[in-house]
């Protein structure tokens, strides 16, 4: 009985370490492969529970989220000549289990490639831009550029490169002020541009409410002389009318005014006793 026993148990025992042995799980976060003597022979494993051969097959896991890569900061040189100093990150994840555990096999080496593949695409596409584009009209487009360069050059390891982007950018401290100042000095040179465009509108505006304040004063004048003209023939008219009804009254009121003038203080005149111009005085 007792060797009976203890058969049962060691044979229970065994059976126990064989079914924990080749049942294993895989978690929804993560996607595995199966190696059997170091060698992979199967993958990848979806999540949920699955079998292996006890003792010979064993199972290596990876994450399938999102892995983000944090880089080291590193000056690069823009097309016109301005060395940036640029930190950049980089999300990724594995695609191809296998296709990553034959070529790379761990985590610190595929960041180690990321970081030679990503770095070496940003150099080049942000040397084919202006300082300006990279800081802040075309960030999107160069980014766009090294993501889609650096995921094919890494889909032969498993890889895909999701996004890249760079977090900051700063100029190197010999070069900050240098940099300042040109950029003061043009600036500068614009607001000076748009000065004197500025007044060379208002001089346009200005000869153009001149020209058409002479336009207007011109044209008031004329109607102006127009109407003093009119007025002054329908004076005429009027006196010449009222003087048609009565010469005679006419010719006392003129020689009225005439003696008012003729008489002022200190005049002298000389006349003959029957002139016409003493007609009223007699």
């Amino acid at each position: 009985m007792k060797t009976s026993l203890v058969i049962g148990i060691v044979v229970a025992f065994f059976v126990a370490v064989a079914v924990s042995q080749s049942l294993y799980v895989v978690d929804q976060t993560e996607t595995a492969i199966v190696l059997q003597l170091g060698k992979p022979v199967d993958g990848p494993i979806k999540p949920g529970l699955h079998f292996k051969l006890p003792f010979v097959q064993n199972v290596v896991y990876f994450d399938a989220r999102l892995m983000e890569y944090d880089a080291k900061t590193a000056e690069v040189l823009t097309l016109d000549k301005k060395n940036l100093v640029v930190d950049n990150y980089a999300r990724w994840r594995i695609t191809d289990p296998l296709q990553f555990y034959r070529t790379l096999r761990t985590l610190s080496r595929a960041t180690a490639r990321l970081d030679d593949i990503i770095y070496a695409e940003l150099r080049v596409a942000l040397g084919q831009y202006t300082l300006l584009d990279v800081v802040s009209t075309k960030r999107d487009v160069i980014m766009g550029e090294v993501t889609t360069k650096s995921s094919r050059l890494l889909s032969p390891y498993g890889i895909e490169v999701v996004d890249v982007r760079i977090k900051r950018t700063d100029l190197p401290p010999e070069n900050a002020q240098a940099i300042y100042g040109r950029m003061q000095a043009e600036r500068e040179r614009q607001a000076k541009l748009y000065r004197s465009e500025g007044w060379e509108e208002m001089e346009k505006i200005k000869s153009g409410a001149d020209k058409e304040r002479a336009v207007l004063l011109a044209e008031a004048e004329r109607q102006a002389e127009v109407l003093r003209g009119q007025g002054d023939a329908e004076a005429a008219a009027v006196w010449a009318e009222a003087v048609s009804k009565s010469p005679d009254f006419f010719g006392f009121t003129r020689s009225l005014e005439a003696y008012h003038k003729a008489f002022a203080k200190n005049s002298r005149l000389f006349l003959t006793p029957d002139s016409p111009f003493l007609k009223y005085l007699r």
